[in-house]
């Protein structure tokens, strides 16, 4: 919506979807279901009760007795847990098997198995009531089950009335659960709500005719086929319709920004012969890639024109993006204007300040002995320099002087002003919340160029998704002279102590070879509570369950102990140290003072030291995909061969393994990216976390739905281009604005 437009309120269409959940379903005791919906899963409103989807259907056979079961027919039962135990396969020691002894009234029993089953084990303890779906087969004479469907129940008697008109078995919901609200209590209150609330007076913000187009049920009849199904085919039918739905919202959203931005004009950026960008690519020591110089030339193109751009460039780890921006930041310099970088944090910012003035060489030092005569001036603007520092750079910065801008958040503050800003520079963008990336907008006047950079592969339908107001440029080329990274998990649960010595005994001798070390630890800790262990194997064993996270101060004080490195420099680095510790010892890694950094993901991003030939990562797991290959990145940047380590200490039926024997499988970032989400399912791409009714994406999956993804796309194009403020369409705007909660609204601010 334009300044001083008229707005719609979200009431005025959303009704009865914001009415308080009370209104509906009595719960007034801080006990009641209702109430604890609200305090567990932020559940108070109509609305979000209704979009609380179950999470699967149980699709159930004739409900019987134990008594009464048959080999090889389809069944259902009500029955108690009387026993439960887990033990390794005797042919897979990787793999476990989970047994379940259950009995009913009748006083039979039957023994379910289920393969590698965490769930189980979690969902059902003993004496617990549940009703099980599957068939049962028979064992050496007896009868028995191999996995099953379940969900809980309190009593025997409250499944038995779930049928529909014509008598069929109604599929039972199951919901995502919290403390002490579980399906059984959830699906009751919402059973009340849809006998109490007119759904059918809900307004719908899809049109008519794009129900029929796509033959999807209007939205009350759709929650009525998601909660109380009488087919398993109406439950399909209406959570594709909410796919669409989010889609469609969703495109709807990012189209009016497309529109909105392109109406405001800028001043062209044309391509000089005789300027900086030419200079820079004589200069040049290597060739750019083919990739490089396709992307160079939209950029070119869009710097060159009238309508802001507004890119997103996306590339592996070590694909050359910094070149490209660089690139396009030399073009607005050479028209007379400023480009700016802003980065996340202060380690990379000093290292895009330094590779680019490197990069420079003599066209970054103006006025200088050696420099040349289109030389512009770069500046680092941080929080932690010195005032007299800050007080240049701010001169600097105002008067034109520096053509080129480097900074964390310091560079939207206040007290800076550019002379004339052409282009924003947005690295790791998804570090950065509305507000900032919006007050560096704002320095400019009028809006700027924008290019937006992130290392981190997006497959298309993520990119068409959550990206959808930038256009997508993508690096796949590596620059020549990268080596490949061989990557291995280390298990030390099915291993023994051997495999850990010898983690450390090839530290060592990467360290012989004057190569240096990364161990990386996933959290920081606490320096006075370091557990007496010698080694993560130790530890594994002192503690059974699923062990605690090593911290970054427990795992220097044990790799400074190990004995294979003796004699090694060993230094620390996270997050809590002050800037000029940070700064220092990452300056010594890089000049070969310390051979083994123990350090947390401070170093995740943008650190680049040629000689690190090794890295460690312990308890890998409690990284996502993604950030794993961030971390690997950060070797393999010179001419040696570099291997990264996983030492994990879980076992390998655990399901975050997995994770980590795909990172292990494949060094290409979109494969990975691909991986990531499968293992994820839908995700939560929009970058919000999962948390009671508020998530990322619920119902589109991005892998899954790309073709309904280009459909809501194409649907939202149409409506945008005949209504750019979709002032004609209210429920449309209300639903935008009940669905884009503040946190996904950041992430949709990419420009």
């Amino acid at each position: 919506m334009t300044e001083g437009e008229e707005t719609v309120p979200v009431t005025a269409f959303a009704g009865l979807l914001d009415q308080p959940l009370t209104r509906y379903v009595p719960g007034t005791s801080p006990h009641s279901t209702v109430a604890l919906l609200g305090k567990e899963l932020g559940i108070t409103t109509v609305g979000q009760l209704l979009d609380h989807a179950p999470r699967r259907y149980i699709r159930r056979g004739r409900i019987q007795a134990l008594t009464d079961l048959v080999a090889g027919e389809r069944t259902s039962f009500v029955a108690r847990v009387e026993s439960s135990s887990t033990r390794r396969m005797r042919s897979d020691p990787r793999r476990s098997l989970t047994d379940v002894v259950v009995t009913d009234d009748s006083g039979a029993q039957l023994k379910i198995t289920f393969f590698n089953a965490y769930s189980a084990q979690k969902d059902l303890p003993v004496g617990s009531l549940a009703l099980f779906t599957g068939k049962p087969g028979l064992y050496r004479g007896e009868l028995a089950m191999t996995g099953a469907d379940y969900a809980p129940v309190e009593t025997p008697e409250s499944v038995a009335g779930s049928t529909s008109e014509s008598g069929e078995l109604l599929p039972i919901p199951v919901y995502p659960e919290a403390g002490k609200l579980t399906t059984p209590r959830i699906a009751k209150v919402v059973h009340q709500l849809l006998l109490t609330a007119d759904l059918d007076s809900l307004d719908d913000p899809l049109a008519p005719e794009l129900l029929a187009a796509e033959r999807l049920p209007p939205l009350g009849q759709a929650y009525r086929d998601l909660h109380r199904p009488e087919t398993v085919e109406a439950c399909e039918a209406a959570r594709r319709r909410f796919r669409f739905q989010e889609a469609f919202v969703l495109q709807s959203e990012l189209m009016r920004r497309r529109a909105e931005h392109s109406t405001h004009p800028v001043d062209p950026r044309p391509l000089r012969a005789d300027g900086l960008l030419a200079r820079f690519d004589e200069l040049l020591p290597f060739e750019l890639t083919a990739g490089q110089r396709d992307v160079g030339e939209q950029i070119a193109a869009e710097l060159s024109g009238t309508s802001p751009m507004n890119r997103l460039l996306q590339g592996d780890v070590g694909s050359g993006k910094t070149v490209v921006a660089l690139r396009a930041m030399l073009q607005v310099v050479d028209s007379g204007a400023q480009a700016a970088m802003l980065a996340p944090t202060e380690v990379l910012a000093t290292q895009h300040h330094e590779k680019i003035t490197a990069l420079l060489g003599p066209l970054a030092a103006p006025g200088q002995l050696g420099g040349d005569p289109r030389a512009t001036g770069v500046t680092l603007l941080t929080g932690s320099m010195s005032a007299a520092a800050r007080r240049r750079a701010l001169l600097d910065i105002a008067s034109g002087a520096a053509g080129i801008v480097v900074g964390t958040h310091a560079l939207i503050q206040e007290t800076v002003q550019f002379a004339e800003l052409g282009l924003a520079v947005v690295d790791e963008q998804h570090r950065f919340g509305v507000e900032q990336r919006d007050a560096l907008r704002d320095k400019a006047g009028q809006v700027p160029h924008t290019l937006v950079m992130t290392a981190t592969p997006i497959p298309r339908t993520v990119a068409m998704t959550v990206f959808g107001d930038l256009d997508v440029s993508t690096l796949r080329e590596l620059p020549g002279g990268r080596r490949p990274i061989d990557t291995f998990v280390v298990g030390l649960a099915e291993h023994g102590p051997a495999w850990e010595n010898r983690v450390w005994a090839l530290a060592a001798e990467h360290v012989a070879q004057g190569r240096q070390v990364y161990v990386v630890a996933p959290k920081i800790g606490d320096d006075a509570a370091l557990p007496p262990f010698t080694s993560l194997r130790a530890s594994l064993e002192a503690q059974q369950d699923e062990p605690e996270p090593a911290t970054v101060t427990w795992l220097h004080e044990l790799v400074a102990a190990r004995p294979e490195l003796r004699g090694a420099r060993v230094s620390l680095l996270h997050g809590r140290q002050d800037t000029q510790t940070k700064a220092d010892t990452m300056a010594a890694f890089d000049t070969g003072e310390i051979d083994v950094l123990v350090s947390t993901t401070v170093v995740e991003v943008g650190v680049d030291v040629p000689n690190a030939t090794l890295m460690v990562v312990v308890d890998p797991e409690r990284f996502g995909i993604s950030q794993l290959h961030q971390l690997r990145g950060r070797i393999g940047r010179g001419e040696h061969a570099s291997t990264c380590l996983l030492v994990t200490r879980l076992p390998p039926e655990h399901p975050a393994r997995a994770r980590l024997d795909a990172v292990a499988a494949t060094t290409d970032g979109f494969e990975l990216a691909e991986a990531d989400l499968r293992l994820r399912k839908e995700g939560d791409i929009l970058g919000a976390s999962q948390s009671g009714g508020r998530s990322g994406l619920r119902w589109v999956g991005v892998l899954r739905d790309e073709e309904l993804v280009a459909r809501a796309r194409a649907a939202a194009e149409d409506v945008v281009r005949e209504d750019p403020e979709l002032s004609a369409h209210p429920v449309l705007r209300a639903s935008i604005e009940r669905v884009l909660d503040e946190d996904r609204q950041a992430f949709l601010e990419r420009g």
